[in-house]
Order: structure tokens, then sequence, then C-alpha cells
């Protein structure tokens, strides 16, 4: 299953920018929808597209494995 950091992410750029950072501003500076972000947020393994990772990579300036970690699947 793949875990998204995002929640990190977001409270790693609100420290360095010292200001609140909200999904709505993720959103639309990224152009994704703040249905995509949210099932990110609060579902396990939720399925996104190589795109919109792409895009947060971009938001945040990080790489990929700043934003998903492998996480295997302890009923396999």
């Amino acid at each position: 299953m793949l875990r998204y950091k995002l929640k990190a992410l977001i409270a790693d750029k609100e420290f360095a920018e010292r200001r609140r950072i909200t999904i709505q501003e993720v959103a639309e500076a990224t152009g994704i929808t703040r249905n995509t972000l949210s099932k990110m947020l609060n579902q396990h393994g939720a399925g996104v597209r190589t795109e919109n990772l792409d895009r947060l990579c971009g938001y945040f300036a990080c790489r990929i494995e700043d934003l998903v970690e492998y996480v295997p699947d302890a009923t396999r």
C-alpha cells in the first residue's frame, strides 16, 4: 500500500513560511481537486495519478520519496 506524506509536507511548509497552508491553497496552486487531496490525506492507499504526484513534488519542491512511502500490506 502507498502512504502519502502530504500532512507532513504541509506542516513543514507552514513552519518554513510561518503561515497556515490550507488544502484549498494547495489545490489552487497545483490544479489538483480538493477531493483528491482529501483522499490522499484521509484514505489509506488512495489511487492518485502520477501527474498529480508530479504537481505536488513541484509545489513542495521535494522528491517523490518525500511524498510517497511504500508500506507492505500486513494481510498479504
